[in-house]
């Protein structure tokens, strides 16, 4: 993915694009600093939109640490995505932010409500959009199709920034101009959830017909927007959507594709998905690298240091990874895969393959996975489920499971849905499915969510019950009373935007 190119790129952009101040909207560069220094060939136009990727991996401070910098992302997908959820519980380095997360006790003082580096990439993205055209002139060699499919990935990561911003804090400003100079600095009110997602699909529409199908190397296919990332994006939102028929229509161009596959589920299984990473099965992976120095922060997170232990649910009989009691050998690859019980953390980012050891702060380099190919057959399951074609989802799942060499496979598993036909116990028996499938992958929430809001709040005890497992006794009557309010499933906006920004809102519940 044009690794040596990501750290000069992140040098360039700290000075194109650096701060002045905290506020999430004044990503602009210091007065006297000229984009035209950087925007005069189309290899400075390509060192911009590497620049996207590399604004990915940026973050500070370290777990733990809150003097200054803000919440890298890859650590606010994971908080974000799991532990509201019901698979950790706290580790022995817990820090009371991370604590009153995890009890459904949330304030708008709360670390780990910032939102800063996804505005921040957002404005990489509408930096690129705007002034990238103008390179057209300055360089005849920069052709209308490169022009186009530069635009198509700012658009693609601009879109996914937007949209876990929704699925987390629900209604936030809508920014589609750069903030370059003091003259765009704008104090922004809240966009509509649904206004926002209208936009964004817009935005894929236009980008599906322009983005690459490959860059020519593996690295790039799985660290750089594609065509069938926007197609895995687009088939996400119309699933938060319960647009199902375009959904399954999104999803069947990357299963049609014949580009991507379920990776075997051997003895190499771990090392090829999550060790080397960038696998057939991956569409979209966030390249941390050591070639580049750049981190993840999961050791810190995973390791012992803070998050690090899997609840109940997952490790005794009959719970998420049910032992085959016939056949003892007979046990889902991807148990092991999640937790090691000689290690006190959550194995698939600090293990290593084949041995008791985990990596350390300083060859912690595991990517972090937006899209692979088993959720696309999930999500496809899903929709079809809902669509009266309860036989196909299951075939869908099964495919899944014989991967993992789930006991299912062995006519074990109790949880089967017998009749095909009834669509909410097929869509349980899927979540179920996704929860082994993807468990610590930023998933688990969003996915809860969704099947709670379906009837509201008629499905609730979907999330409630989840929640019952790991929540400590005093937090489950308080949190049940508070998921009577829809608000309540989304983020406080951090305390700082509220007072540097009069024209932005809490969120409704936190008011």
């Amino acid at each position: 993915m044009h690794k040596k190119i990501i750290y000069r790129t992140v040098l360039i952009l700290t000075l194109v694009l650096s701060c002045s101040c905290n506020k999430f909207l004044t990503l602009y560069p210091q007065n006297g600093t000229t984009r035209q220094a950087f925007w005069q060939n189309k290899e400075e136009l390509q060192t911009a939109v590497i620049g996207i990727y590399a604004s990915l991996l940026q973050g500070i401070p370290p777990p733990g640490v809150k003097t200054g910098g803000d919440v890298e992302m890859a650590m606010s997908l994971f908080l974000w995505g799991e532990i509201r959820a019901d698979n950790v519980t706290n580790g022995p380095s817990i820090n009371n932010d991370e604590l009153n997360l995890l009890n459904q006790n949330i304030l708008s003082t709360n670390f780990y409500t910032q939102w800063t580096a996804f505005y921040r990439t957002i404005n990489y993205c509408n930096t690129v959009l705007q002034y990238a055209p103008g390179v057209l002139a300055a360089d005849p060699t920069l052709t209308q199709a490169k022009l186009d499919s530069y635009l198509a990935e700012a658009l693609t990561v601009r879109a996914l920034m937007y949209f876990y911003l929704v699925r987390t804090f629900g209604d936030v400003p809508l920014k589609l101009t750069p903030t370059a100079t003091d003259s765009d600095l704008q104090q922004l009110a809240k966009t509509p959830q649904a206004a926002i997602l209208t936009q964004i699909l817009a935005d894929l529409k236009t980008a599906e017909g322009n983005a690459v199908l490959s860059y020519g190397d593996n690295a790039s296919n799985k660290g750089r927007i594609t065509k069938y990332t926007v197609e895995a994006l687009e088939a996400d939102i119309y699933l938060y959507q319960y647009d199902y028929a375009d959904c399954i229509t999104a999803c069947d161009k990357i299963i049609n594709s014949g580009q991507f596959g379920l990776v075997a589920g051997n003895s190499n299984f771990f090392n090829t998905l999550y060790g080397n990473g960038n696998s057939s099965e991956s569409i979209f992976e966030f390249q941390f690298d050591p070639s580049t120095s750049q981190n993840n922060p999961f050791y810190g997170m995973f390791g012992g240091v803070s998050l690090s232990q899997l609840n109940v649910q997952a490790n005794v009989p009959g719970g998420l990874f049910p032992v085959d009691p016939v056949n003892d050998h007979d046990i889902d690859i991807r148990a092991s895969i999640a937790f090691n019980s000689g290690v006190s953390g959550i194995w698939k980012y600090i293990g290593t393959p084949g041995s008791s050891a985990t990596v350390t702060a300083t060859t912690s380099f595991r990517h972090w996975i937006v899209y692979r190919y088993a959720e696309i057959l999930l999500m496809k399951a899903e929709a079809c489920a809902w669509s009266n074609r309860g036989n196909d989802a299951l075939a869908l799942v099964l495919q899944i499971k014989q991967r993992a060499n789930n006991v299912y496979v062995q006519g074990l598993s109790l949880d089967y849905p017998t009749d095909p036909t009834n669509a909410l116990s097929v869509s349980n028996y899927i979540l179920d499915e996704k929860n082994r499938e993807f468990i610590y992958e930023g998933k688990r929430w969003y996915d809860l969510v969704r099947h709670a809001k379906r009837n509201y709040p008629n499905n609730l005890n979907i999330l409630t019950n989840a929640l019952a497992l790991t929540l400590p006794p005093a937090f489950q009557q308080t949190t049940l009373a508070k998921f009577q309010d829809p608000n309540s499933l989304y983020l406080p906006i951090y305390y700082t935007e509220i007072q540097l920004d009069p024209n932005l809102v809490q969120n409704p519940f936190y008011k």
